[in-house]
């Protein structure tokens, strides 16, 4: 696996290597080992797959805090994501910075999001499948969000023309501190 750090502290692009041949090939999604070999010493308890029957759909930004925050590892198996996340770690040196990748299911990268980042992502194509490996259980009451169009972060989101989100994702807070 071949891992490229983000703009933002600890959060990494994963890309499987591939092994080729006439049939087509075999990557890894994931390996402990070769994730702890890296530093990361991640045990992943839950998989979760999203699908988006439209282009323009935003889901997220959401994450969980302490202690069931979580670290999630994110890849498209079909169609295309604007995938986005926010470091809420307040010291951390880049507190409050973003980052946003496309995955697709061409090009085959993964996005690392560790502990304490909110994620979410747009749908860039209909029909859109994405999976999720996730570090924790999911705890209702420990949930949190970012609201997607917070003026504290401005996101620029790839399709604004229609976007397609869930009320309880309009909903959040602005983000303070």
């Amino acid at each position: 696996m071949i891992f490229t750090e983000t703009t933002l502290k600890d959060a990494y692009i994963v890309e499987p290597e591939k092994h080729e041949d006439e049939r087509g090939y075999f990557a890894r999604a994931f390996c402990e080992n070769e994730f702890e070999s890296k530093g990361f010493k991640l045990h992943m308890v839950q998989s979760n797959i999203g699908f988006s029957h439209k282009g323009g759909t935003i889901r997220g930004l959401h994450y969980q805090v302490y202690p069931h925050a979580e670290v999630k590892l994110i890849s498209c198996i079909n169609g295309s994501i604007f995938d986005v996340i926010i470091d809420l770690r307040p010291d951390s040196p880049t507190y409050k910075q973003w980052f946003g990748i496309e995955l697709n299911s061409k090009n085959n990268k993964m996005l690392l999001v560790p502990e304490n980042f909110a994620h979410g992502y747009q749908s860039l194509a209909d029909n859109t499948k994405v999976f999720y490996q996730i570090s924790q259980f999911y705890v209702p009451d420990a949930e949190r969000g970012v609201r997607w169009n917070d003026s504290a972060f401005n996101i620029p989101w790839p399709d604004m023309n229609h976007p397609i989100i869930s009320d309880k994702d309009k909903r959040w807070p602005d983000f303070f501190s």
